[in-house]
């Protein structure tokens, strides 16, 4: 089963699970509120009677006819405004930030809002009844919680056009994608001062092949259920794979191996198998349930969308790079790189890939260093960017990656002569003094 990050995960991203929740409740409610306008007559006070809608059955159905009717309006134009900034975010910063964008619990829940004032006024349009004998039957409460809903919607509506603007901003975007990337971090890391001491990593010599059993992108791993295969059948496990790379039914994912190194026999073997390919989940698109690069992803192509020709947009490039360093930040807190997973007895069981801080700066620097490479203010706000990470760097490694990166940047700027070389040179030595001022000198290599 997915865990409750990847179920949580799948529920928010997705537009129509709060909205039928809301069908729901409303068709609920049509039927019951009727019912309860029938027990009751006219036994309520007439201080409350005199607040409830006061028409006859004609005038009920108008009402709720009208209001039935504008509804639907309402919603197709909400419908439409929602799909119109979901092909802006797509087209404009990237087509992996429509996830962010129906996980919007306000257009969630605005679209739920009209839905439901449409079915409830429907389900109780047809209680109405009214004949000759002058027996009408007008459901006053019913009616007037129907004007109620129907001045909440017409509220929502206002709300929901304001919301829409100020969510096809690029600053609030970048801000959404970088709360969820540390959010995730906070899921799937631990923070270097929790962490103990390091269990030995165990070596995969004359290890067994795991081959992934479906073709997608590796979205969720298993963790418990990986530890508990490997303690079983007194194995241990390596997992070759990151959360978000791409997977091949028949290619290699995992490896695993005896604990004394004895060759597996083949139903244990085949057991192993079926249950590392269960624990190993595979999708058609990545998810930030636990794969924090995806949010750095989604920010890198922001600024590379802002660098391409056809938008020609630095400042929301240079925006974007702060936000990229922002999060970088939060993670050099975190214990990153390879775990291992160990059993009661603190024996290395399972060791699961995960990047490490050098896999995360690449990743944001490379391509905007690439497409970047004419444009004076975005260089020189990767440089920044590496300054105020290196005042940041707390381990011989990340320091060695900052210097590192920072050199490559450095060199980069030296085969452009159009860059303010003075200004990259200074930017250049404000890094390595940072990283002077950081604990321990820098190291070469990662």
């Amino acid at each position: 089963m997915p865990s409750r990050a990847g179920v949580s995960e799948a529920v928010r991203s997705r537009l129509w699970p709060i909205p039928m929740l809301a069908l729901a409740v409303a068709l609920a409610c049509g039927i019951a509120m009727p019912e309860l306008d029938e027990a009751l007559g006219t036994r309520l006070p007439e201080s409350v009677s005199s607040l409830l809608f006061g028409g006859g059955a004609d005038a009920a159905r108008e009402v709720l006819s009208a209001i039935a009717g504008s509804l639907i309006t309402v919603t197709s134009l909400t419908f439409s405004l929602t799909l119109i900034t979901l092909q802006l975010a797509s087209s404009q910063y990237s087509p992996r930030l429509l996830r962010t964008f129906a996980a919007d619990r306000v257009v969630q829940h605005t679209l739920a809002l009209f839905l439901a004032t449409f079915v409830y006024a429907l389900t109780v349009l047809r209680t109405i009844r009214s004949n000759d004998e002058s027996d009408d039957f007008v459901p006053q409460l019913s009616v007037t919680l129907a004007y109620l809903l129907t001045v909440l919607s017409v509220a929502a509506l206002v709300l929901f056009l304001g919301h829409l603007v100020r969510q096809i901003r690029v600053e609030t975007l970048l801000d959404q994608v970088r709360g969820d990337t540390i959010a995730t971090a906070e899921r799937v890391f631990r923070r270097r001062a929790d962490v103990g001491a390091h269990p030995a990593m165990p070596t995969a010599e004359s290890a067994d092949m795991i081959e992934s059993r479906s073709s997608g992108f590796l979205v969720e791993i298993d963790e418990d259920a990986l530890l508990a295969t490997a303690t079983h059948h007194d194995i241990v496990l390596w997992v070759d794979r990151r959360v978000g790379s791409p997977l091949i039914a028949g290619v290699p994912a995992a490896r695993c191996r005896s604990r004394s190194g004895d060759p597996l026999d083949e139903q244990t073997l085949g057991a192993v198998r079926e249950q590392v390919s269960r624990a190993l989940r595979t999708g058609a698109e990545r998810t930030s349930a636990q794969d924090p690069e995806y949010g750095l992803r989604q920010l890198v192509d922001v600024v590379v969308r802002a660098l391409s020709p056809g938008i020609n947009d630095p400042t929301t490039a240079v925006h974007g790079l702060h936000s990229c360093t922002v999060a970088l930040s939060h993670l050099l807190d975190y214990e990153l790189g390879p775990q291992v997973l160990t059993d009661d007895q603190h024996r290395a069981r399972v060791v699961v890939t995960r990047p490490t801080f050098g896999d995360l700066l690449e990743l944001v620097c490379f391509q905007p260093r690439l497409y970047g490479a004419d444009d004076p203010a975005v260089l020189q706000a990767l440089m920044s960017s590496l300054r105020d990470l290196a005042w940041r760097a707390t381990t011989p490694d990340q320091r060695a990656t900052l210097a590192q990166q920072a050199e490559r940047l450095r060199q980069h700027h030296g085969e452009n002569e159009t860059m303010d070389a003075e200004r990259m040179d200074a930017l250049h030595r404000e890094v390595l003094s940072a990283l002077e001022r950081s604990p321990g000198p820098p190291e070469a290599g990662s």
